[in-house]
């Protein structure tokens, strides 16, 4: 049976008390990841999922994506070791490019797809203790390096974020999962298995070795207008950016730089006033628990492997991940079998 799987995300925006708190909440539930993003300028991701692993038993913990840009492959692989050691269900790497780089300074190499391919090698270096040390473009180990510390028994598996052809191309060579972050499409994911099949088959690897994952904003309340209403708020501030990235929704240019004055001006319920009921749900989990049960089958159905549910998750985020742990999990774990 193809495997099909649920997950949350939090944004790192708390302090070390709610980050053990939220932890405890979702693992009194049977979620099959919790990750945690990592944007500028928040904190960055391995800092609360250490915080958060001594609390989490079941679910697989990992970061949406670490850029390595700003961390150096060599201590990505040292932290991701750590986690994999603090985390009973296990853990996995999520690399990405990164976003806002350039607003804080931060260079991307000329090569950024070379540079992720780097990360997972020298990271799989490092994690088997393999010698001769690694010379890359970007990047490079020296031959004497070995880790210091202790490793994981297991491959960490690693994840991918990507909207893109070549990323995903490189995940399908490399990688076990691609996750396409604000995308709630289920005509995303048959375009984005396209984009990974032609990594597979250059790699040799059958096709579907790597799963997709959709994770987007989400809301869920019995209340469906008021959910439906915050998640257009949400969507408005990302919706700019990612309309364009989905080849399979067309979005006219004049209402996505209206939506983008909005945002920009502080209008956050005119622009969300422009959002219709389809593109919201392109873009993003909205409604009651039936309706996000129903939203996912359809992601299922089009052949993802993982759905993630993304902040704020309800109208305040404890009732939000209740919500989601007692009404849409168990119904869609019945339905999987």
């Amino acid at each position: 049976m193809i495997r099909r799987e649920l997950s949350i995300a939090l944004q790192t925006d708390k302090t070390p008390a709610q980050y053990v708190e939220l932890a405890q909440l979702v693992d009194g539930y049977g979620f099959d990841a919790l990750t945690v993003y990592g944007d500028l300028p928040f904190h960055p991701s391995f800092g609360p999922l250490l915080l958060m692993a001594p609390h989490v038993r079941r679910a697989r913990l990992g970061p949406a994506g670490v850029s390595p840009s700003r961390m150096s492959p060599v201590d990505i692989a040292a932290s991701a070791a750590l986690l994999a050691l603090a985390t009973p269900g296990g853990a996995y790497l999520g690399l990405v490019r990164g976003a806002w780089l350039a607003e804080h300074g931060i260079r991307e190499p000329d090569d950024p797809i070379r540079a992720i391919r780097e990360t997972i090698e020298i990271v799989r270096a490092l994690h088997t203790g393999a010698p001769g040390g690694y010379e890359g473009q970007v990047y490079r180990l020296a031959g004497h390096v070995r880790a210091p510390y202790p490793l994981p028994e297991q491959p960490v598996p690693v994840l991918i974020g990507t909207w893109g052809p070549r990323l995903a191309a490189l995940a399908g060579e490399l990688a076990d999962e691609v996750k396409v972050g604000g995308s709630a499409n289920p005509d995303m994911v048959p375009v984005m298995q396209g984009y990974i099949g032609a990594g597979e088959a250059r790699a040799g690897r059958p096709v579907g070795t790597v799963g997709v994952v959709l994770g987007a904003v989400t809301v869920v309340d019995e209340d469906r207008e008021a959910a439906r209403a915050l998640a257009r708020r949400e969507v408005a501030l990302y919706l700019p950016v990612v309309a364009r990235l989905d080849p399979t929704v067309e979005v006219p240019h004049d209402l996505v730089e209206r939506i983008r004055q909005h945002v920009n001006a502080g209008e956050p319920d005119r622009a969300a006033r422009l959002i219709s009921d389809d593109l919201l749900d392109r873009f993003a989990f909205a409604g009651t628990p039936a309706d996000l049960i129903e939203h996912c089958e359809a992601i299922f159905e089009a052949g993802a492997r993982r759905v993630e549910f993304g902040t704020p998750h309800g109208l305040s985020a404890g009732e939000g991940i209740r919500l989601l742990g007692e009404k849409v999990l168990p119904a869609l774990r019945s339905a999987r079998g």
